[in-house]
């Protein structure tokens, strides 16, 4: 406690919020490296003195010092915190940091790294029995993996939180978002028996799901891209989202549909 205090007060504060004070409203380069390197001394005199959990806990205080001047050094400070509170046990501690680390590579626009860290925050979450908490990280698995083409893997994690959901008063209503979101990358992957089976599988997942106006949109279009009617399509997607609005995510993936669409129409007019 004693070396505690005297490492605190080099940088005249015992708190992340007041550290992060000293880095100041503009983001002051020079206030925040110190800050956080003196943080980082004090992870390493608390390692030397087997107090691991302080240390963990200094090297959580260094990346808040950080997160304005350099978002690597505050990833490096989490990365170590996590490691740390892997070796002790305490998992949904590094769960939460692992989710931290996530959203500052989201801030970088760096989605194929936040993917790894949503991914090892939902296993941690999930070994915890933090279902809620793995849920919302394994949301943004499926989210990323869609972005970067991984269709197959978001269509399982969507299908395994929408079978979660149904045992759950407060989640039913939810099912058939992620159904929906799975069918669309059903849609993206192209493969239109695939698309019809998945859509029998849905109803005999949720019988109510038939009755939906998402199950109408993947019928619809679904049927569209089977006859390859691009109008069709749009008609679809233009009279779903004149009721609910699609978010940016899903207009992308239907887009990309609507692409490999179109591009199959040119093809069979080239060769008529």
């Amino acid at each position: 406690m004693l070396l505690s205090s005297l490492i605190n007060l080099l940088i005249h504060t015992s708190s992340p919020n007041h550290a992060k004070i000293d880095v100041g409203p503009g983001g002051d380069a020079v206030s925040g490296d110190k800050a956080g390197s003196t943080y980082i001394k004090l992870a390493n005199c608390n390692l030397k003195l087997e107090s691991k959990h302080e240390a963990a806990q200094a090297y959580v205080d260094a990346s808040h010092c950080y997160k304005k001047i350099s978002i690597n050094e505050a990833i490096t400070c989490l990365d170590n915190a996590v490691n740390i509170f892997c070796e002790i046990g305490r998992i949904s501690m590094a769960a939460r940091y692992l989710k931290e680390i996530a959203e500052l590579c989201e801030s970088e626009q760096n989605i194929e790294k936040a993917l790894v860290y949503y991914e090892k925050s939902a296993d941690f979450y999930e070994s915890e029995e933090v279902t809620t908490s793995a849920n919302q990280c394994k949301q943004k698995v499926a989210q990323y993996s869609a972005q970067l083409e991984q269709y197959q893997k978001s269509i399982e994690i969507y299908e395994e939180i929408a079978r979660q959901s149904l045992s759950n008063n407060l989640l039913k209503y939810g099912v058939k978002g992620h159904l929906l979101n799975a069918g669309i990358c059903q849609l993206c992957k192209g493969d239109i028996v695939a698309i019809t089976n998945a859509l029998e599988k849905y109803q005999d997942l949720d019988p109510t799901f038939s009755g939906t106006r998402e199950y109408r949109l993947l019928a619809d279009v679904a049927a569209a891209v089977d006859e390859e009617d691009v109008g069709k399509f749009t008609e679809a997607v233009k009279e779903f989202d004149s009721m609910t609005p699609l978010d940016s995510w899903k207009t992308t993936l239907f887009l990309r549909v609507k692409e490999k669409l179109k591009a199959k129409e040119l093809e069979e007019d080239d060769l008529t």
